[in-house]
């Protein structure tokens, strides 16, 4: 069973009905969607130098081996959902003191 194929894709779904549970519609913000671009990027820059220098390797055993660059596909799903969840409790929280 390719693992991290299966939660990073599971962590999406979760972080989105977060969003809509927690009313902080994040994924209607063109803001939101502009942010994760520039993580896109930088995700670009730094994991992209990690993986091409084989400074961190994943056993093909656990994801599908598809990649962009040297890139696994499941790095930017799985960090769309660790970025996403962050900044839904930041708006969920902001709103709460406000």
């Amino acid at each position: 069973m390719k693992e991290y194929t299966l939660l990073s894709i599971l962590s999406v779904f979760l972080v989105l009905m977060l969003d809509i549970f927690l009313r902080t519609n994040l994924r209607k913000r063109k803001l939101f969607w502009f942010f994760i671009l520039v993580i896109i990027l930088f995700k670009f820059i730094v994991n992209g130098y990690l993986t091409g220098k084989n400074i961190v390797i994943y056993n093909p055993v656990f994801f599908m081996d598809l990649r962009i660059g040297s890139i696994p596909v499941e790095d930017f799903i799985f960090g769309f959902s660790m970025v996403t969840l962050t900044i839904i409790f930041w708006e969920y929280f902001r709103k709460q003191r406000a």
